[in-house]
């Protein structure tokens, strides 16, 4: 099967039937499949052939011990350089995966079955691979482009609602930065539509993924274009550091929707264009409510690790499909929200 994607002509990206793709595109070779017990649950005849690690779940076990966890437990299955990584689940096992196998014995091949809707949005795509430190997101990490991503649509119909939904925020997101074709169809599909016609679904990750393989094309490690991906994510990422009321996507739901506001505030932004973006999360079913003050989340967000030489890189909406990077401080930052 023919990739629908390849970034950096270093990870090819699939969509379709895991089933199908899985077998064609593993290397010859041992490989070592890094889960949870939730996916080792719901696919197992398709992890059964290959020696399993189980990690936990939850934003708490993204962490260093946990890829300490993976390094003893590659030593044991005497994991080598000619092994191949395969991590299948959500985005916390691609980015623990990712970042163990990149850094094991300097760097091991992998690849990933993203299986969450905001895996095969974002997280799985495009090479990033880290882990958070007391609690601040993804500060430690990697640049490593898997060897392949599969995203099979089918398999998002296990997903809760709720982690559903998270993913379709990362979605939105995508499409506010440079896609108004895609946020044009998600303002007219309803939830229970995305969650039930596979095709449409199928055509909302493909057009995400479009996005994100675009800009790291150009930009891999985060010195200009790429930066526009954390649309949202600086007020996201203070909001999981200050409250566990909200998993991922739904924190970038928030920031997305208060940083229009701070773009509107700066003049760069229509306000029709804003209400465009508040009334497609709302309908969605998001919340966009921060769970805690916004002086907080402020004190916050000066250790982003996006901050160079005391600025903030804030990435602005200035229309539907189009955005800008802009330096600021973090004083000019807060004074947006007053």
């Amino acid at each position: 099967m023919k990739a629908a994607f390849n970034v950096r002509e270093q990870s090819e990206v699939f969509i379709g039937p895991v089933g199908d793709i899985l077998p064609g595109v593993l290397p010859e070779g041992r490989v070592v499949v890094v889960s949870d017990a939730t996916i080792d649950r719901l696919y197992h005849p398709l992890l059964a052939p290959y020696d399993s690690v189980l990690i936990g779940t939850g934003e708490s076990i993204k962490t260093l011990q946990t890829v300490e966890t993976l390094y003893r437990r590659f030593l044991e299955l005497g994991v080598d350089r000619k092994t191949f990584i395969l991590g299948v689940g959500g985005g916390i096992v691609t980015d623990v995966a990712g970042f163990a196998a990149s850094t094991y014995m300097r760097g091991v091949r992998f690849g990933f079955v993203s299986t969450t809707l905001l895996g095969q949005v974002d997280a799985s795509v495009g090479g990033k691979n880290g882990v958070n430190v007391d609690g601040y997101k993804n500060m430690a990490g990697t640049f490593t482009q898997p060897q392949f991503v599969i995203c099979d649509p089918a398999m998002l119909r296990t997903l809760p609602d709720r982690e559903f939904r998270a993913g379709l925020a990362e979605a939105v997101k995508a499409a506010v930065i440079a896609d108004g074709d895609l946020f044009a169809r998600l303002e007219g599909a309803s939830f229970e539509a995305l969650r039930t016609d596979t095709d449409l679904l199928s055509d909302v990750v493909s057009a995400a993924i479009r996005v994100k393989a675009d800009i790291v094309e150009h930009d891999e490690k985060e010195s200009g274009e790429r930066r526009k991906l954390n649309l949202g994510h600086t007020l996201a990422h203070a909001i999981e550091k200050c409250s566990n009321r909200m998993i991922h996507g739904e924190a970038v739901a928030v920031g997305t929707a208060l940083i229009a506001s701070a773009a509107v505030r700066l003049g760069v932004l229509k306000e029709e264009d804003r209400q465009r973006i508040v009334s497609v999360l709302t309908r969605l079913g998001f919340d966009l409510t921060p769970p805690v003050e916004l002086k907080r989340l402020l004190k916050e967000v000066g250790k982003d690790k996006k901050s160079e030489d005391g600025l903030l890189r804030i990435v602005l909406p200035v229309g539907i499909g189009d955005c800008e990077v802009r330096p600021m401080t973090r004083e000019a930052f807060a004074a947006l929200f007053a």
